[in-house]
């Protein structure tokens, strides 16, 4: 296991306003958010050599996005790479970009995500959807995550009002969240939570994104070259877990398991940290129970105890556990794919100090998750942990 190092940071960031069906191409939205780092940091554009793209929604059927999104950003470069993790591909993007820069391949790297997904719906996609799932009404994620929350319930128990609780949290942290999308700019209650409708019972409305459209990026070089840039603000990368296809050859694995479970304890080790020592939380939210079952499988409290851990913490701004504090993607929107860059960006914001009203005190550290792919009869596909450090 990698020691814990700092010779590679985050010295940047950028990220659009969250809109519905706002009609910009996956390409404009991210010149956006180039431009707004190179105004933050001051660098100029060709100091970047390295890009690092997640996959897209709206691009599905582009080969060769990656080299056309960087061609379209002015940008040359000696190391490109594209991933295709879903939700954990920008937090993939970091690590894979530290380790082409600590091995010479590149200097400076522009880890970027953008997707127009409601303004350019893709085509069908995805493994065994027609096979299996379309006929007995799992349509894609939202019938996967009714039938795992009903996995949870029958094992454990589940208390709604947990679920309610985190909807609240996240809702009350978007409305001060200018980047959030307008729908979802509106006071939610637990009440209003708990009566809104079922889609795949026990899965309410509120308990999943809307997907949107948006971009986000971070800016990623190392300590020396930061220096020379004479950059003030970076955090660190010190930890990090990730697994694909956890227990794929098992075909009796528990689908309320997830990588997390590996992927978690990974990351606290390699930063020298237990989930005690976590000062912000911005896991990959595209369903309320995929945050309690992160909390319970890296660590934060038992199996089956995420909702009395819910319950009992405060996951405000304020409170103990901080949590999402932009607001999440089921509060601030999902941008397609470029959601598992949402809640870094804010991770990178609040540890900069740069977050306004919901700012935390003392962002010392953070941990930032995300979450890829849904498969059939199995828990998601992708888990990665990332922690950062100022």
């Amino acid at each position: 296991m990698m020691a814990k190092k700092k010779d590679v940071a985050i010295v940047g960031y950028g990220e659009t306003p969250i809109v519905l069906r706002g009609g910009r191409s996956s390409y404009d939205l991210a010149s956006e958010v180039l431009e707004q780092i190179l105004n933050q940091t001051g660098v100029e554009k060709s100091e970047i050599d390295g890009i690092c793209v997640s996959e897209t929604m709206s691009e599905t059927s582009n080969p060769f996005w990656a080299v056309f999104l960087a061609e379209h950003l002015g940008l040359q470069t000696n190391w490109t790479q594209i991933n295709g993790m879903g939700g954990a591909s920008t937090a993939a993007g970091i690590i894979r970009a530290a380790s082409a820069i600590r091995d010479g391949l590149c200097t400076t790297v522009l880890v970027v995500a953008s997707d127009a997904q409601s303004s350019y719906p893709p085509t069908e996609q995805g493994g065994p959807r027609w096979e299996f799932q379309y006929p007995v009404g799992l349509r894609g994620p939202t019938g996967v995550f009714g039938m795992l929350m009903q996995r949870y319930e029958h094992q454990y128990g589940l208390k709604y009002e947990a679920l309610a609780k985190l909807a609240v949290t996240q809702r009350n942290h978007g409305l001060m969240n200018p980047n959030a999308t307008a729908k979802l700019k509106a006071p939610l209650t637990e009440k209003e939570y708990l009566d809104s409708k079922f889609v795949s019972t026990p899965l309410r409305v509120l308990d999943s994104v809307m997907v949107c459209d948006g971009a986000n990026g971070v800016l990623v070089t190392s300590t020396e070259n930061a220096k020379r840039l004479g950059l003030k603000k970076a955090v660190y990368p010190v930890g990090y877990g990730e697994v694909t296809n956890y227990k794929v050859d098992d075909l009796l694995a528990d689908i309320t398991e997830s990588g997390f479970t590996v992927a978690g304890p990974r990351a606290l080790a390699q930063a020298g940290m237990t989930p005690q020592d976590v000062r912000m939380f911005h896991p990959y939210d595209d369903f309320l129970i995929a945050i309690m079952l992160q909390l319970e499988q890296i660590g934060f409290c038992g199996k089956g105890e995420g909702s009395d851990f819910i319950l009992n913490t405060d996951l405000s701004h304020k409170g103990k556990l901080p949590l999402n504090t932009g607001g999440g993607q089921i509060s601030a929107g999902q941008p397609g794919l470029a959601g598992g860059g949402l809640n870094l960006v804010e991770a990178v914001r609040q540890m900069f100090g740069e977050a306004g009203e919901r700012q935390v005190s003392d962002p010392r550290n953070a941990m930032v998750t995300g979450i890829g792919s849904i498969p059939y009869a199995k828990n998601w596909s992708c888990s990665n942990v990332l922690i950062l450090e100022q």
